[in-house]
Order: structure tokens, then C-alpha cells, then sequence
């Protein structure tokens, strides 16, 4: 074909790549966010990215592939310069195709969003839009990685997009909610500002998002480090970080000096790679910790609950939190470490919903066939105690000396156990001690429970990453099949 007969072509194809005004793109930059092409540029490698359907340039996304730290990846970018961002039946058949082929291909998704929301003048066309791409992302959850970042507004429909992802990152910029300031100020009659009900302080704290950034080149930054931590697909394992120079033998003689832990985080950090930690949902439920590292190279989940507030008790926002990163994990055969400290159950929570909460927590662990591993570094109480830190919850547990592993602590078991001997005591309170003292040692000791086969070992704390890269490194090639069903019926 002559050069002549190309050029429509070449015309065509440089004007939807260069759609969006002047005075559009200069209002993006003048609000602290990118254009979506600047924001694709950042994510995949330089010179990576192929563009799918770039002549249907109205469609206010633009869709492609190309490669996150050498891996493939699939992304779509809502490009507010055109039509804002809003979502209708051509956005959503660009959108669905680029899914197809990372569920096709085995890649991970990463979506960028920035909309004004569904187009209006398409009706019932652009709300079937929305469940369109949802019923997809429903489909291809745990099968591939799917990462969403909010990097302007992502309301309504495409909030709950947004939230079937794996993971959420929003930025500064970024809004999601359902219902915007207007409808919830007229609804409950208080002045709402957008910021507090949808901003990224605000969905994290609540934990519709998982990381808040500062700028989308903070949020892409964090995207890019998480794609080079997990797996293309279900089938695949995470990537091996061949470069990591952290001793796995390396010991953390600093925690053999501490007698209780103070922030379970520091304790996640001297055990994974470097210190080299990314926390997912900080702000929603501090007393569970979640975060993914590296140990040995390795891609690890790490769970933790805080002793040191409220003693590590059980909530229901903290176990979702718990339950949900697990599954996570499990979807991606990536090994589960959890550090216990914990007395047992919250005590000011509706009883019936933390039972169901705790009930979640367990199904999650129980369910998961990755590599389990448990470490009590204080106490492991009660239906805390069955949840995390139980055979059935981990396939090796490991206590710290000193630690307290029972049904109920021991100042419950001397009261419900010793009642007549406390009763006659001339000093009640200083046989309550003695007592106490005494069931610890004899019944509630870590040395006990491993006497009796309820943990494996009791180990020093600075040997915990010795331990765990060993108890890893031997669950590997873990091989674990659960009856055939459909599915199991998770108590949410």
C-alpha cells in the first residue's frame, strides 16, 4: 500500500492519541493530577506500552499492555480530558476486552480511574456498562491480580468497581464514594464536605482503599512495587527476588531483650527482607496489621494483632480486615505469617456480630492452602487462640518463652476454677496472684502446649526468622485438597 493511502490512517490514529483539549488537559495539570497518557507512561516500562482501539478515541479511556518491572502487565486509563472520564457502552467494551485478554494471557490488571461518572445520556446503557465490568472483575478475581487506583472521582457504579479489586490506591486527588456530599447532606441534614466522606484519609480509615498517596506519581510508584510482588496468575508463583542480599539466618537478637511487644510492625519489619514492608489498610482496624514482604527472597503475607492495644483483642473490623488479606494471599499461593498476641475476643462489641466476625477469621484460615505459619509472642487466648494460633488455622505454630496459650486467661480460670479457695483466703487478693501465678505456669505456659502437641516449638525471639524461613522453605511443596464443591458459604 502506497504512503498516500496511509495517511488517513496516520491522521486518524495521531488524533485519538491526542484527543482532549488544551484548556482540559491544562486543568488536569493545574489540579496536582495527570493526563491519563502521562499516568500510563509512569506505570509501564519506558517504551513498553502497545494501545488496543486507539481509534475509538471517544470512549474517555484509553486500554493496552506492556510491561511492569519486565513482566507483563494489562491497563486501562479513564481519560477526563474526553467527555470527563464518564462511563458508557463503548468506555465499558474497551474496557472488557483489555480484561479479557489479562485473563486470557494470565496478566495482572492495573486500572487507573479518574471519571465524572456514568454517561448520562446513555440511560440504562451506561448503568449496564457499569455491571458489565463489575460481572467481569468478579470473574477474574483470583484468577489475576487486580489493582485499582482512584486518582480523581470514582463515584457511584464506579466506586464498586473500583472496590472489587484486590487492592485500592487513591490519591490525594482521588474521591470514592456512592452517594456524593449533596445527597448525604440533604439525607442526613449535616453539612458534609467531600473530602471527609470520600477522600483518601477517609476510604482508607474506613477501608474501602488500602494505601492513600500523595500525588498519582506516589500512587503509581506503589502500584508498580506491588506488580513486582505478585504473581502473573493463580497458577504462577510470586517472582523471587534473586537480588535480595538479607541474610535468611540473620538473627534479631534485639527482641530477645524486649518482655513484650510493643508494635507487632516493628517486629513484621525485623523479620521481613531489608525492612522492606508494604502495609495495606494502616488507618482501618491499627489493632490487625497486614502487609506483604519478602523473607528469603520470597513473597510473604504477614498478619499480626497489636498486643499492646486493648491486648490484641478481636474486633469485627479487624477481623474482616484479617479474613480478607488472607484470602487474598491464599488466592495467590502466597505463604501466611502471623504473629499472635492476643487475650481473646473484643468486650464491648455487639457479641453476635464479632461471633460471625471471628467465625470469618477462622473460615479464611481454615480454607487456605497456602503454607501457614503462626508465632505467639505473648497470648493466644480463647476463640483468638483457634482463630490464628490453632492447628487448624496453621500448618506450623511457634510460641516466644513465656508465652500464654489457653481457653481462658489465667485470671478467668482462677476465678471460675478457684472460687471457694478465694473465698476462704485470709488475703483473697494475694492468693488471686498465687494462683494465677500458678495456673500460667502449670496449664497456660507455650512449654505445655507444645508438651501436648498444640505447638510445635518454643523458640528464642531472635531465632524467628531462622524459623519461618525454615518452616517455609519445608511447606513449599505443600499439597492440600478440600472436598469438591461450588463454593463454601463464608459467614460475612
Amino acid at each position: 500500500m502506497s504512503v498516500e493511502k496511509n495517511l488517513p490512517l496516520v491522521r486518524d490514529r495521531r488524533q485519538a492519541a491526542l484527543q482532549g483539549n488544551a484548556e482540559d488537559i491544562k486543568r488536569q495539570h493545574d489540579a496536582g493530577k495527570l493526563t491519563a497518557r502521562e499516568r500510563i507512561a509512569a506505570l509501564i516500562d519506558e517504551a513498553s506500552f502497545v494501545e488496543l482501539d486507539t481509534l475509538i478515541a471517544d470512549a474517555g479511556v484509553i486500554t493496552g499492555y506492556g510491561l511492569i518491572d519486565g513482566r507483563p502487565a494489562y491497563v486501562y486509563a479513564q481519560d477526563y480530558t474526553v467527555k470527563s472520564g464518564a462511563v458508557g457502552a463503548r468506555q465499558a467494551a474497551k474496557i472488557l476486552k483489555v480484561m479479557a485478554l489479562a485473563e486470557k494471557t494470565g496478566a495482572p490488571l492495573v486500572a487507573l480511574c479518574d471519571s465524572q461518572g456514568a454517561l448520562l445520556d446513555e440511560g440504562m446503557a451506561a448503568v449496564n456498562a457499569y455491571a458489565s465490568i463489575m460481572a467481569k472483575s468478579a470473574d477474574l478475581s483470583g484468577v489475576i491480580p487486580q489493582i485499582t487506583l482512584v486518582l480523581g472521582p470514582c463515584g457511584g457504579g464506579a466506586a464498586m468497581c473500583a472496590s472489587m479489586a484486590d487492592v485500592v490506591i487513591m490519591s490525594k486527588n482521588g474521591q470514592l464514594f456512592v452517594n456524593g456530599p449533596l445527597v448525604v447532606s440533604a439525607a442526613t441534614g449535616h453539612n458534609v464536605k467531600m473530602e471527609d466522606i470520600a477522600g483518601a484519609k477517609a476510604a482508607v480509615k474506613s477501608g474501602a482503599a488500602h494505601i492513600a498517596a500523595e500525588s498519582d506519581e506516589d500512587a503509581i510508584a506503589q502500584a508498580r512495587k506491588l506488580v513486582a510482588m505478585l504473581p502473573g496468575n493463580n497458577l504462577d508463583d510470586a517472582p523471587y527476588a534473586f537480588e535480595s542480599q538479607d541474610d535468611v539466618n540473620r538473627e534479631l537478637t534485639e527482641l530477645n531483650a524486649i518482655d513484650t511487644v510493643a508494635d507487632v510492625k516493628d517486629v513484621i519489619a525485623r523479620a521481613a527482607d531489608n525492612a522492606e514492608v508494604v502495609e495495606l489498610g494502616d488507618e482501618y482496624a491499627p489493632e490487625m496489621v497486614t502487609a506483604l514482604a519478602r523473607l528469603g527472597g520470597s513473597v510473604v503475607g504477614f498478619v499480626g494483632t497489636q498486643g499492646a492495644k486493648n491486648d490484641g483483642r478481636l474486633t469485627v473490623e479487624g477481623c474482616k480486615k484479617a479474613a480478607r488479606f488472607v484470602r487474598f494471599c491464599d488466592s495467590f499461593s502466597i505463604p501466611v505469617v502471623s504473629f499472635v498476641d492476643t487475650k481473646g475476643a473484643a468486650l464491648d462489641a455487639c457479641q453476635g456480630e464479632l461471633a460471625r466476625a471471628v467465625a470469618c477469621l477462622m473460615t479464611a484460615y481454615a480454607e487456605t492452602t497456602a503454607p501457614r505459619v503462626s508465632v505467639v509472642t505473648g497470648s493466644a487466648i480463647g476463640t483468638a487462640a483457634t482463630a490464628m494460633a490453632s492447628h487448624a488455622a496453621a500448618d506450623v505454630i511457634y510460641a516466644w518463652p513465656g508465652a500464654v496459650i489457653s481457653a481462658v486467661s489465667p485470671a478467668i480460670a482462677v476465678q471460675l476454677l478457684s472460687e471457694k479457695e478465694l473465698h476462704e483466703a485470709s488475703n483473697p487478693e494475694a492468693k488471686r496472684a498465687e494462683l494465677e501465678e500458678k495456673y500460667a505456669a502449670e496449664v497456660a505456659d507455650g512449654v505445655n502446649a507444645a508438651k501436648d502437641g498444640c505447638i510445635d516449638d518454643v523458640i528464642e525471639p531472635a531465632a524467628t526468622r531462622q524459623m519461618l524461613a525454615a518452616a517455609l522453605e519445608m511447606l513449599a511443596g505443600k499439597r492440600e485438597s478440600k472436598p469438591a464443591r461450588k463454593h463454601g458459604n463464608l459467614p460475612l
